[in-house]
Order: structure tokens, then sequence, then C-alpha cells
């Protein structure tokens, strides 16, 4: 806590120098305890800078992420629904949530770390999450039902190509059902899950998360996503680029999910799939894969495919998606 509390304070005094007894006398903490959050800051990569007589300083170029910082980048109506929690690192920023939600947490409960451990996609598999990406999740509670929760996935989708396009100026598509490609590699990826009322059939509640790569890993991506990972930014991201990412996603999303109607951003999530016109291999849980042409989204979010041999039209649900070759 200390820690975030020193890195609010430094961000909000930009470029000028606090001192250790002026930092610990507003945080209401020891000068001991402000050296080992400057330190654990130095850690993660955040450039402070001390000197003699001056104090700390952080670098005008710094990328700071915090709820300060992503907060006061939000909207009106945004602000006033949502509340923003940014830590270190999780596990998992959906997990961390879920069990808030369980406990009864608030619709509009934000949750950003700095980094996961086991940060999760669809169908189980592990997502990178190293430290300068940006994992965000939300604590959503909609009156609709479990099959509906999938344009909760459209939403943010058509929301983060939006705030990533006007935050880093690449061009993204989007990879039915969840990720998001810049020049056909991954730079974002999307899971939503729900808890469904048994007694109502209606949501109890949904956690949608996001994990953006912004720049690639300085030691560069694990050698299983050399060939499918991409990043939003080629070389270092503008100061405070992962805050307005943060603040650009949630307000995009928030005005797509309250207020506006489906038709309005379902026509653009069409436009922007990646998958279309292609031939891709349609691999069903516990199936054989299979050959297919990708047709359309239908008013569902669904994508409409027809596979090799056959006639009919076949709108998917779950099933894993790939371009390209045929297993």
């Amino acid at each position: 806590m200390v820690k975030a509390d020193v890195l609010a304070a430094l961000d909000a005094a930009r470029g000028k120098y606090i001192s250790g007894q002026e930092l610990a006398q507003q945080l209401g903490v020891s000068r001991t305890a402000i050296w080992k959050a400057v330190a654990a800051l130095r850690a993660d990569g955040i450039p402070v800078a001390a000197v003699t007589n001056r104090g700390y300083i952080l670098s005008p170029a710094a990328d700071v992420l915090n709820a300060a910082a992503v907060t006061a980048l939000l909207a009106p109506e945004a602000a006033r629904a949502l509340q923003v929690e940014v830590v270190d690192r999780l596990p998992g920023t959906n997990a961390a949530l879920r069990a808030r939600a369980e406990n009864g947490a608030p619709e509009g409960l934000v949750l950003i770390a700095q980094a996961q451990s086991a940060g999760r996609g669809r169908g189980g598999h592990s997502f990178f999450s190293p430290q300068g990406g940006l994992y965000l999740s939300i604590l959503l509670r909609p009156e609709i039902g479990l099959r509906q929760a999938v344009r909760l996935t459209a939403m943010a989708a058509v929301a983060a190509c939006r705030a990533a396009e006007k935050v880093s100026g690449a061009e993204l598509r989007i990879k039915w059902v969840n990720d998001l490609w810049r020049d056909g590699r991954k730079v974002c990826g999307i899971l939503t899950e729900a808890a469904l009322d048994m007694e109502s059939g209606m949501l109890d509640y949904a956690v949608l998360g996001l994990g953006f790569n912004i720049t690639a890993p300085p030691d560069g991506w694990p050698a299983e996503l050399q060939d499918v990972a991409g990043a939003l930014f080629d070389d270092a991201p503008p100061p405070g680029a992962r805050a307005a990412l943060a603040a650009a996603f949630l307000n995009e999303f928030w005005a797509l999910y309250h207020g506006v109607p489906k038709p309005e951003y379902l026509p653009e999530y069409r436009a922007r799939q990646a998958l279309l016109g292609q031939t891709v291999t349609v691999t069903p849980r516990n199936g054989t894969p299979r050959k297919a042409e990708a047709l359309d989204i239908d008013e569902d979010c669904r994508l409409v495919v027809r596979f090799v041999g056959e006639h009919n039209l076949v709108p998917l649900r779950g099933e894993e998606v790939h371009l390209g070759k045929y297993l």
C-alpha cells in the first residue's frame, strides 16, 4: 500500500523533487517505509531518482500506472460508476475479482494489475502476463441470461479496439471470439467469466478481463509465443500510456454497456473481424478439428461457418477457431 501511495505522490508531482520527510508526513508513515517503497519501485523498473538534500523525483518519461492516474482520465459517467484499484501483481485479476463478487462487491469495481503470475485465457490456457503490460478486470451485474454473455465480450472487443487505436495509433482487428490482432499478431486477449443464478436463470455477475501487450518483453517472447504474440507499441510507450489505455477502454466500454443498443456496436464488431472470408480450423471441445469457411457474425455475435463438404451454415459458440492450416 505504501508503495502505491508513494508512486501516486511522485506522479502527482511529476518532474519535481519531494523529500523523504515530506512524503513520510504526507502519507503518515516512517522515513524507512518511504525508502523501502522507493527501492521496491526501482525494482519494478520505475525510474525514481534521489538527490541528497533535494529528495526523490519521478522521471517525466516514466509510464506510471496507478488508480489516481486512471480515474483522472475517466469520463464523468464512468467516473461516477467505477471504482478503480491498481495493484502490483496478482495470480490473476479475474480470479481475484470473482472472489470479491462472491462476497457482494458492487458492479463497477475495476481491478488492474501491473503483472500476473498465473494469468488465464479461454479454455484454461495460460496467459503470459509480464511486468509492463496492462491486465484489467471489471465486475458487472447485468440482467441478462448466460447465452447473452457473449455480447459482453463483443462490446469489450469493440471498446478495446477503439481505445488501443486512440492511444497507440495502431489499427486493430478482432479474431473471433476474444483476441485482438495487430498485423496478424495477438496484442490483447479477453476473458469473460460468469456466475449463474440457478433460480432465475439470469447472471448473478460477470467478470470481464483483458490483457494488453504494451511492448515486447525485454528478453523477448517465450518460444511458444514468438510466432503469434505482438504488442501495441514497437518502441517504448509514451508516458502514461497504460493509464490512458485503461481509462480509454473503460470510457468506451461503459458507454456501450449502458445505454447503447446492440445494433450500434454489432456492425463495427463485424467490420473488424479478421476471419471472415478465410479458411479456418474449427476444434470443438473434445472433438476432431475440421476445416471450414468463416462467413459471418450473427445477431448473437456467433461466428457462422460452413464446414468443407457440407451445405448447412453453422453458428459457433465456444469452439476454438484458428486461421490457416487444417490439422
